[in-house]
C-alpha cells in the first residue's frame, strides 16, 4: 500500500521539530522563577515542611535549581533551626555519633531534592503551624506544616 505524500512529510517535519522543542523545553526548566525570592538568592525551591516518625519529627525539603547559590544550605558550618512563628520556640536538627546530623551536607546537585530533619519533642508543632527555617543567612518564613 502506498502511503500519501503529505503524510510522510508531517512525519518528516515532526521528526525534526520535536528534537527542537524538547530541548526548548529542557532550557525553559533551568531559569528560576524570579517571582521567588528564594529562588533568586539561593537557588532553591522549598518542597514542603511535613510532620514525620509520628509527629516526633519535621522534615523540610527543597530542591536545588542553583547549585552554586545553593552550596551554604548543605554546609556543614551553619547549624539549621526551625522556629514556630507563633512561640518563637526553636527547633534543632538532631546529631547522633555514629549517624551524625540528619541533613545533607554533601555539595548539592541541580535538579535534586534535599532534606533536613528537626526535632519535635513532644509533638509541640502540629500540622497547619507556621514555621521558619534558618541556615545561615538563608530564612524560608511562612512555611505551613503539613
Amino acid at each position: 500500500m502506498k502511503v500519501p505524500k503529505t503524510s510522510f512529510i508531517c512525519r518528516t517535519l515532526a521528526m525534526l521539530i520535536l528534537p527542537v522543542l524538547m530541548l526548548a523545553c529542557a532550557a525553559a526548566k533551568k531559569t528560576t522563577d524570579s517571582s521567588d525570592p528564594l529562588a533568586d538568592r539561593w537557588g532553591v525551591k522549598v518542597l514542603q515542611v511535613r510532620l514525620t516518625a509520628e509527629g516526633l519529627m519535621l522534615d523540610f525539603r527543597y530542591r536545588v535549581l542553583d547549585a552554586e547559590k545553593a552550596a551554604p544550605l548543605n554546609s556543614r558550618e551553619f547549624k539549621p533551626y526551625l522556629i514556630d512563628e507563633a512561640t518563637g520556640a526553636r527547633f534543632l536538627v538532631p546529631e547522633s555519633p555514629k549517624v551524625g546530623a540528619l541533613r545533607t551536607t554533601r555539595p548539592p546537585k541541580e535538579e535534586k531534592n534535599y532534606f533536613i530533619i528537626f526535632v519535635n519533642p513532644g509533638r509541640y508543632i502540629k500540622a497547619g503551624n507556621k514555621v521558619t527555617v534558618v541556615i545561615g543567612d538563608f530564612r524560608a518564613e511562612h512555611l505551613v506544616v503539613e
